[in-house]
């Protein structure tokens, strides 16, 4: 996997770096602020050599407000098969909230202490690259309880609920029923039902794991 780091931080950055590098990955660009990450994606992609995923701070130089997700925001945009996962020190619901907004294929956000477990950490990163989705459960805790005011999510009930957080972490329907103490078959039947009450037709196939999580964002 080849990744492009953006975080002010060198102390992180470069820890960030090792961590990947130790577990075989490649780490292509390590850049410190939002203008240098668009500008090094850019290169590697006119070379042709886009890489897989960017890791990237939510807050960047200069003001440290929301420059690298702005940046996540138009990588997102003008290169569809990119993967980024973002950073934060703390739960940003604006942020998490335009980062997801568009193709949510691909995308991540992770509150920094998740960095300490690195099995988990690695995992994220590579889950993105692949396609998938990386969801800090924090941030997950957030958003729904932002939907359950907007009365999105009413009928579901509240393992349907519990379903839904745990698929918005991205994990398999394996990993929720070994984590609820179910069987497969009882994910499966929670995971339709979801899909069935938020309309979530079969004809978006997977993507709907996504969207049952999202769909709040849109009302």
């Amino acid at each position: 996997m080849r990744v492009v780091i953006a975080e002010d931080s060198v102390l992180l950055r470069e820890g960030l770096t090792r961590l990947l590098t130790d577990r075989g990955h490649e780490v292509v660009a390590g850049v410190g602020d939002a203008e240098a990450l668009v500008k090094s994606v850019q290169e590697l992609a006119d070379g042709g050599a886009l890489p897989d995923v960017v890791v990237a701070d939510v807050r960047m130089p200069p003001t440290h407000t929301d420059e690298g997700v702005r940046a996540a925001v138009r990588l997102r945009r003008d290169h569809p098969g990119l993967g980024v996962l973002v950073l934060s020190q703390y739960v940003e619901e604006q942020y998490a909230t335009e980062l997801l907004a568009g193709n949510s294929r691909g995308v991540g956000y992770l509150l920094k202490d998740r960095v300490a477990d690195v099995r988990e950490f690695v995992d994220a990163v590579v889950r993105v690259a692949r396609g998938g989705t990386a969801l800090d459960p924090e941030v997950v805790a957030q958003l729904l309880g932002r939907s359950r005011k907007q009365d999105v999510l009413a009928g579901l009930t509240p393992r349907e609920r519990e379903v839904l957080g745990l698929m918005a972490e991205g994990r398999t329907n394996s990993a929720i029923a070994k984590q609820l103490v179910v069987s497969d078959g009882a994910v499966e039947k929670h995971v339709s039902n979801i899909f069935l009450k938020l309309g979530l037709s079969p004809s978006e196939g997977d993507h709907r794991r996504v969207l049952a999580v999202l769909t709040y964002l849109d009302s």
